[in-house]
């Protein structure tokens, strides 16, 4: 099937003319459409054509709370049910601007918290696909986009990967700017991508790293490129540091069983493999991260959950409640301690290549009422470190990851170090059984 063809192999069978660019459109047009009862899409592009550039004939799903200007962007919220901005998101743009086409808006939670749409996981109907890039990871997943944008404030990237059983990475903070992406909490809020192998995120991430003033967290990663020929070249045997953290208890056996038996594999090819206790300190990120978070969503939605008492969720109501409460001290002080631990971070892992940890506490849970626990990504997320999720297992028809984290800005490495345990497990990412819709 055409459409199963990833982001890099896509574009080797456009350049060497085994496929052409519009019968992959179309492929992916039409599977879209077939697996409508996934509901990864808010909406889809009607005048789909192939764009102009070195990416001509991709197809990517974007996230909607992430502007674009010739298609609506709700961001998961009934307040902005007809809104259709002026302007592309500067990401938007960008793979415009590669040639890409915009194939249509996957489904957010609403302002990518906690109130979720009603995509469900391809892999098991009625299991989440997680979020808040629910759509994203699920169109991957299913085969319908080689490539996908997502955000994530606490886990909403490398949750739902893990959940779907693809690649997700989560880059240094500053590295995608965020100009035109509707903001949760901007001292936390990333732009991430989902792809079927780590080749094609790297591949992906190249293109899209960037700088812009109107973004002030920007911070562009340095400069690094991936051949389309040669691939990402991977780390030689890495040395991987076994972070179980303080919230070990909290993941399901299956989880905990596959990670360390993940870890074994690993060290028998060759990697060294350690356990690893971070310093009391980082114990602190979840709260630091929580603190940051409610403070900055209060202020940002505040005035629009009274206005739309109606239109706005219980969960976003809650968290506005709660950032209110908090003292501007508390909030000073989570930003300081965030600053000063993503310092001591390139100290801390000093001698490893990557953390090994886990993405999530388990498969994806049964029901669309929750979108599961963030609470595996929380740390690394606040410290602002690049971060992969890799399929790694399953459990009763569900998949299961791994999560691999590097230190501020030096996401080439980490990807490297990701493409390196991607080809120990050698675990092609498979596709789920989907029935087309009727």
């Amino acid at each position: 099937m055409l459409n199963h063809l990833g982001l890099v192999d896509a574009l080797r069978a456009f350049r060497d003319g085994h496929v052409s660019p519009g019968d992959y459109l179309t492929a992916s047009h039409d599977a879209a459409r077939a697996h409508s009862d996934l509901a990864a899409f808010t909406v889809l592009a009607t005048d789909l054509a192939p764009g102009v550039g070195a990416w001509e004939g991709i197809p990517v799903g974007v996230k909607d709370i992430i502007a674009t200007a010739d298609l609506p962007t709700t961001n998961g919220s009934p307040v902005y049910a007809d809104h259709v901005p002026a302007t592309d998101a500067w990401i938007v743009a960008r793979l415009k601007a590669l040639g890409a086409s915009v194939l249509g808006k996957t489904v957010s939670t609403e302002f990518a918290w906690r109130h979720p749409g009603p995509t469900h996981n391809p892999w098991k109907r009625g299991h989440t696909p997680g979020g808040s890039s629910s759509g994203s990871a699920a169109s991957v997943a299913a085969g319908i986009v080689p490539l996908a944008l997502g955000t994530q404030t606490f886990g909403s990237v490398i949750r739902p990967a893990a959940y779907c059983g693809v690649v997700g990475v989560k880059p240094s903070y500053g590295a995608i700017p965020r100009v035109g992406v509707h903001p949760l909490a901007p001292s936390l809020d990333h732009v991430g991508l989902f792809t079927r192998s780590v080749t094609d995120a790297a591949f992906a991430l190249a293109h899209l790293i960037g700088r812009d003033e109107a973004d002030p967290h920007g911070r562009p990663l340095p400069d690094f490129s991936v051949d389309l020929d040669m691939a990402l070249a991977p780390r030689e045997a890495p040395r991987l540091a076994l972070v179980r953290t303080t919230i070990w208890d909290r993941a399901e056996p299956e989880q905990r069983t596959m990670l360390e038996a993940t870890a074994a594999d690993f060290q028998a090819a060759g990697a060294h493999v350690s356990d690893f206790v971070l310093p009391a300190a980082f114990e602190g990120l979840w709260d630091c991260a929580r603190t940051i978070l409610a403070v900055e969503a209060s202020a940002r939605f505040g005035t629009l959950v009274e206005r739309f008492p109606d239109r706005t969720s219980q969960p976003l109501k809650d968290l506005v409640a709660e950032g209110a409460q908090i003292a501007a001290v508390a909030y000073v002080e989570a930003l300081r301690h965030q600053a000063d631990l993503r310092v001591d971070f390139d100290t801390v892992l000093s001698g490893y290549d990557a953390v090994l940890t886990l993405p999530a506490s388990g498969p994806a849970p049964e029901g669309l009422a929750s979108t599961g626990d963030p609470a595996f990504c929380v740390p690394w997320t606040c410290l602002g470190v690049p971060a992969v999720a890799l399929p790694a297992g399953e459990s009763q028809g569900l998949p299961l990851g791994i999560q691999l984290v590097g230190t501020y800005r030096n996401d080439l490495a980490l990807l490297r170090t990701a493409r390196w345990c991607e080809s120990v497990l050698a675990r092609p990412i498979p596709f789920p059984t989907l029935c087309p819709a009727s």
